[in-house]
């Protein structure tokens, strides 16, 4: 009888975590996340999702999926690996920026303030992870001919989407082109501005697999608390010292 009973779906949990998460006291929640690695499947979803959801130019990517492989054939696997910011406690990023524009919130997140940063990209080396990138102002349209009519050609159509400002970190940005975060470092903020309004991170609704799991990690009857303590977790390069509040499920 039991097959026959209707599963939740591990996003309205993770929707009611959210919704718990922001009516508490802001000093408890950190926010967290964990990618099984058994479910995902190299679709890509999330790392198209980031870039819509976040107006991402070419050569900014911030939830790239590594692929890897394992064993000797003809045992030969394949595994996908997705690699966001893993929002480290103890992040070598923000100890090496100049100008302070890249910091640990109280939540958690590293961040970036644009109108700070002045492009030394000197945290992008300091990563270890190879988490940040460069934004240095580059277009998809820049070499896309003009044409007649109203969905075709770079300045009637492809070009006024890329120009649309990016709602990172809920502020008002500038149109591309105009200001930051061109020359900026730039990096994954697990979709700040959405979780502000009560909406999970891009990537974790769009992810077909539910290899993506976001809350509350400071919430013992959070999701991401619960996967965090599984025997399959683990974190990335964990003898560095980083303390990643992202892990993974092996």
């Amino acid at each position: 009888m039991s097959r026959f009973l209707a599963v939740e779906d591990q996003l309205v949990r993770m929707q009611r975590d959210l919704k718990r998460a922001l009516a508490a006291d802001p000093k408890s929640v950190r926010w967290g996340m964990v990618i099984d690695l058994a479910k995902c499947i190299g679709c890509h979803a999330c790392t198209v999702a980031c870039v819509a959801e976040n107006k991402l130019p070419p050569g900014v990517v911030y939830r790239p999926v590594l692929e890897e492989e394992a064993g000797t054939y003809p045992a030969v696997r394949r595994r996908f690996v997705p690699r966001p910011c893993l929002q480290c406690q103890n992040p070598p990023c923000t100890k090496v920026c100049p100008v302070t524009a890249t910091y640990k919130n109280e939540a958690g997140v590293v961040v970036v303030n644009y109108n700070r940063c002045i492009g030394c990209r000197y945290c992008l080396v300091a990563c270890p992870y190879s988490a940040r990138t460069s934004d240095f102002g580059d277009w998809y349209t820049r070499e896309t001919p003009e044409g007649l009519g109203v969905l075709q050609g770079r300045q009637t159509a492809a070009e006024g989407y890329e120009t649309e400002a990016s709602a990172e970190y809920g502020k008002k940005w500038p149109p591309r082109g105009k200001g930051s975060p061109i020359g900026n470092a730039r990096k994954c903020h697990f979709c700040l501005h959405r979780v502000a309004v009560g909406m999970l991170p891009a990537c974790v609704t769009t992810c077909i697999g539910r290899a993506t799991i976001f809350g509350n990690r400071n919430d013992p009857e959070s999701l991401v608390f619960e996967q965090i303590g599984s025997a399959r977790a683990f974190q990335l390069k964990a003898e560095l010292g980083t303390q990643p509040a992202v892990y993974y499920l092996a």
